[in-house]
């Protein structure tokens, strides 16, 4: 499948890539082991997914660090490989951030460090604070693009009147935030802004904690112990859960026609969505990224988009 274009900038990738906030994010999931994880960096790159997608917070700088270590090994060619990275939060004070020009160029030359390259191909304002003036922000990752320290310019969780001043001067390339088949919220105002302006748009929780990769059924939460953050998340709570569970049960008889799974199937209307640039499904197990890129061979028809859409409209 040929590559995308990030926005206005000169970066390409493939439409699917690897979220990698289980890589390294011992502050996010326990259990996690490093090595596993950078067989998880190795298996998307092998398996033709080029674009990883980090951020400082996954594991505080851990994950950019185990990444930077792959990119180190042989056959691997760093020009050929997208790197998107995040900051926002303050050291030590996860639920607060700062976008200060300052802070921003001082993360971008952290992130360097640890990733061991000298340039970042996307780099987001992870988090909005209460401070800045979001042009500002931007206009100070604006001058790391001309100094080639990185190529494009990303925020995410911004708010569509954040996403505007951020804007202003026309320097945003891509956009990440929360969409799914399930949370449909941005198709209102932020899609209409984002293809006017050549805007690109890439969703976070795409398989929506599992949902929508067909191995829930009704009785799963039952099992779920009783500090899972499933147990706490709406979506997995009574009447919306069944009817979330009932119409992925309606996904599994079109994938079968692909022979795919449900879950490669939801990525492949991801990548025939024409508001959407790439999508960055999460993995633990390098077995997980080689069954995502699967997804890039399937061709969904005009008809099997629609339908798909249309299930899940409600949402």
């Amino acid at each position: 499948m040929s590559e995308v274009r990030i926005g206005h900038s000169q970066v390409y990738a493939q439409p699917i890539g690897l979220g990698a906030n289980a890589i390294g994010g011992h502050n996010l999931f326990t259990g996690l082991d490093d090595e596993i994880g950078k067989q998880v960096v190795r298996a998307a790159l092998d398996n033709g997914l080029n674009l990883i997608d980090t951020a400082y917070i996954y594991g505080k700088g851990r994950s950019e660090a185990l990444i930077g270590e792959v990119l180190q090994e042989a056959p691997y060619d760093r020009s050929r490989i997208v790197i998107a990275t995040k900051a926002a939060h303050l050291p030590n004070q996860e639920k607060k951030f700062d976008n200060s020009p300052e802070f921003l160029k001082q993360s971008v030359e952290e992130a360097l460090k640890r990733l061991q390259t000298d340039y970042i191909d996307i780099f987001y304002i992870h988090f909005p604070d209460e401070k800045t003036p979001k042009n500002e922000a931007v206009a100070a990752l604006h001058e790391l693009k001309e100094a080639g320290k990185i190529r494009a310019i990303g925020v995410s969780n911004f708010s569509l009147a954040q996403l505007k001043e951020a804007n202003m001067d026309g320097y945003v390339d891509i956009v990440q935030d929360h969409y799914s088949l399930i949370h449909r919220k941005a198709e209102t105002e932020l899609f209409p802004y984002l293809k006017e302006n050549n805007i690109g748009f890439v969703p976070y929780f795409p398989l929506a904690s599992g949902l929508l990769t067909g191995k829930y059924n009704l009785d799963s939460p039952k099992y779920f112990d009783e500090d899972d953050p499933r147990k706490r998340k709406a979506n997995f709570q009574g009447e919306r859960y069944e009817s979330i569970i009932h119409l992925v049960d309606q996904l599994k008889p079109i994938a079968e026609n692909y022979q795919a799974t449900t879950a490669q199937l939801v990525l492949a209307w991801y990548i025939a969505h024409p508001q959407i640039t790439f999508v960055i499904p999460g993995a633990k197990k390098p077995e997980q990224v080689a069954d995502n890129a699967k997804a890039l061979d399937i061709h969904l028809t005009a008809t099997d988009a629609q339908i798909i859409n249309e299930l899940f409209q409600g949402f």
